[in-house]
């Protein structure tokens, strides 16, 4: 540190540089101090800084896979709703084309008039099915906009129609991994070892604090002074033994803080069996579901077929040919559902992990 001082006097005083009285002084100094020990806090805050840096990694892995997260259900879901769409809109040709069937059987005499009032209460309800399906896909490729920061709806590309890949690991395995490369075990593991440093910190303050320092100074009557100059070393130690309570406080404060991140990070540890086997579960639970669904839409679509063939001859009534239409379409419904719900379990599971599984293609 560098300092320099004036002094003007009232009356003329002796000063350094001078054989007589005068009536200021000029005093140019340089000063150099090392804090030779500090009771461990430098150590301690350093290892808390490292500490709190592994924390914000973490939490920065855990924040874009949750960013990653949204933006894979919106998209997902714009996707539904283009499916949901074009099963509402197959629902009402179905019902126009039933419609017709019934009214010729009407006019013909082989059915009574309520049939074809079944058929068109069957195709009003298909309608208004359609028309809230389209404003759902609306929605939804505007969410999809906001998502990615467009001011216009945005339309997502169809994904093919390959089943979800089958996961590699084991429920066991996937718990190993999480709870240890996993963010959020790591962030909470990361912020135990702060409150530790911090702890170590706040003991440092009962030890000594030991101070290495050197002074040159010059001493003149006029600025820029060179007529006496007088160099010191200086090594100081200073131990604190009162100052109100503060230390104390701060250290019971530390330990609280220590306390609660303990308790944190065995309750992230904790959780990690549950909501990996969860989510784990969650994905094969959707995978094997999907498969399921779309072997009844099969059988759904094989059953409606029967049925409008069986109206057609005569051999049905019209109660089982809408029943059997709402089933297919009821089938349809759940099996793109089911489709979109697998995907998103997986962009969950690997959210906790921490890692991606597949690569593109094998996720598409």
């Amino acid at each position: 540190r560098l300092a320099g001082d004036l002094a003007q006097f009232s009356t003329p005083t002796f000063v350094l540089g001078a054989d007589q009285p005068q009536g200021r002084s000029v005093t140019a100094r340089a000063e150099a101090f090392y804090e030779v020990f500090s009771g461990g806090r430098k150590f301690a805050e350093l290892s808390g800084s490292r500490a709190l840096l592994t924390a914000a990694e973490a939490l920065e892995v855990r924040e874009r896979f949750d960013a990653e997260l949204r933006a894979e259900s919106d998209y997902y879901q714009v996707l539904a709703d283009q499916e949901l769409t074009r099963v509402a809109a197959e629902r009402v040709r179905r019902a126009r084309e039933q419609l017709g069937v019934a009214r010729a059987r009407v006019i013909s005499g082989a059915a009574v008039s309520t049939d074809s009032l079944q058929l068109l209460l069957e195709l009003n309800r298909a309608r208004v099915a359609e028309l809230r399906q389209v404003t759902a896909l609306r929605v939804s490729r505007l969410q999809l906009g906001r998502r990615i920061g467009m001011d216009s709806p945005v339309d997502a590309t169809p994904l093919g129609d390959a089943l979800s890949p089958e996961l590699a690991t084991s429920v066991g395995d996937a718990v190993a991994q999480a709870a240890q490369p996993g963010p959020t075990t790591v962030a909470a593991r990361a912020a135990e070892d702060a409150a530790e440093a911090l702890v170590k910190a706040q003991r440092g303050s009962y030890l000594p604090n030991l101070t290495l320092g050197a002074t040159t100074a010059t001493y003149d009557t006029r600025f820029f002074p060179d007529a006496t100059s007088r160099t010191s070393l200086i090594f100081s130690a200073t131990l604190p033994i009162w100052n109100g309570g503060q230390r104390e406080v701060l250290m019971s404060q530390a330990r609280v803080t220590r306390e609660i991140a303990r308790v944190t990070r065995l309750d992230a540890e904790r959780a990690v069996a549950r909501d990996v086997t969860e989510t784990y579960e969650g994905y094969t639970t959707a995978r094997a579901t999907t498969q399921l669904a779309e072997e009844a839409v099969l059988v759904a679509r094989e059953n409606y077929r029967v049925q409008d063939t069986r109206y057609r001859a005569g051999a049905t009534t019209i109660l089982d040919l809408i029943e059997a239409q709402i089933r297919l379409t009821e089938a349809e419904a759940e099996f793109v559902q089911s489709r979109y719900a697998t995907r998103l379990a997986l962009g969950r599971f690997e959210a906790q992990l921490g890692r991606r599984l597949f690569n593109d293609g094998a996720r598409q």
